[in-house]
């Protein structure tokens, strides 16, 4: 191939790392390691069919260029992050609103269903959980309880903490990693923890622990419950593009679903972050009932405001 056509060919990828170079910005959308990887192999190909040497020198000069982009210092990889947060996961769920969508009516749907049918039957509850997982639930969130909420084990709320972390994060990946079994799995684990928590919400409310159940949980549910609708959302996507893979190999519509998916899971795990920390240093402290549901209706308000307004600078 002559040096004339290998620009010709190539050259819209190279302006497209140039632009890239300029913002000094890698795009959440973007393949920037491949491209990365498909520049080197352009200069190796320059210097072993000994193209002119002002060709070798811009891509020599666009490959270092971007090998300090893609490998950054570490504040600039927080910034980095940072950008994801304000703009890649956002965008990722409006571009897959559908799939949140399904997924929430998966799991909100069997929450309020469950958590009126136990209000009104007493005795429905146990035949989702045994006499002494209810007898515990009623204990924690009794006027009784030492601290409200605290699992038994759990001295502190550091210890708190780490429990809940491990175990929202548990959930969060179940319902999303069983997606891969052609959606199936995400959906019965929407199903079945909107089935448990309503239920729980449901007796406790019919027992009388209003006031402390409802005023414990009103901090951190708006990011654990989104949260959990999020990573169901990603692994519906999942099953879905094997189900449907289109014209493409079932793998590589895995593969292409997944970009989103991931994106998604990373957003959704900051969340359950986010929700174990208010949980288990907000949420057990004594105040009165009008502060505790101000701050929930605060914290639910910006995580709203956050997921509609956050990266709507460019198209999503």
């Amino acid at each position: 191939m002559k040096q004339q056509q290998f620009e010709d060919l190539y050259r819209p990828a190279w302006d497209a790392l140039d632009a890239m170079l300029a913002a000094e910005r890698i795009e959440p959308e973007s393949d920037f390691p491949r491209q990365y990887r498909a520049l080197c192999h352009h200069l190796a190909v320059a210097k072993s069919r000994r193209y002119s040497r002002s060709l070798i020198d811009y891509l020599n000069e666009r490959v270092l260029a971007c090998h300090r982009l893609l490998y950054r210092d570490g504040s600039a990889g927080s910034r980095g992050g940072l950008r994801y947060l304000l703009r890649g996961f956002p965008q990722a769920l409006r571009r897959n609103q559908n799939y949140v969508a399904v997924s929430a009516a998966l799991f909100l749907l069997p929450l309020f269903f469950m958590a009126v049918a136990c209000y009104l039957n007493s005795e429905l509850i146990y035949s989702l959980m045994d006499p002494a997982n209810v007898r515990h639930f009623e204990y924690i969130y009794s006027s009784d309880a030492e601290v409200l909420g605290r699992e038994r084990g759990s001295d502190t709320d550091i210890a708190m903490f780490g429990f809940y972390i491990n175990n929202n994060i548990g959930i969060g990946f179940r319902t999303f990693a069983s997606g891969i079994f052609f959606g199936i799995g995400s959906v019965f684990f929407l199903i079945f923890n909107g089935l448990s928590i309503g239920g729980v919400a449901g007796h406790l409310t019919q027992i009388g622990a209003t006031d402390t159940f409802f005023t414990f949980v009103v901090g951190h549910g708006a990011l654990e419950l989104s949260a959990i609708v999020f990573c169901g959302a990603a692994g519906l996507k999942l099953g879905f593009s094997l189900l449907d893979p289109g014209p493409l190999r079932r793998m590589e519509a895995l593969k292409q679903a997944a970009r989103d998916a991931v994106v998604i899971v990373y957003g959704a795990a900051v969340l359950l972050f986010l929700a174990a920390f208010v949980e288990a240093f907000w949420s057990s402290m004594t105040a009165p009932p009008e502060i505790k549901y101000s701050v929930g209706a605060g914290i639910a308000l910006a995580l709203a405001l956050y997921l509609t307004l956050a990266g709507r600078s460019r198209a999503t």
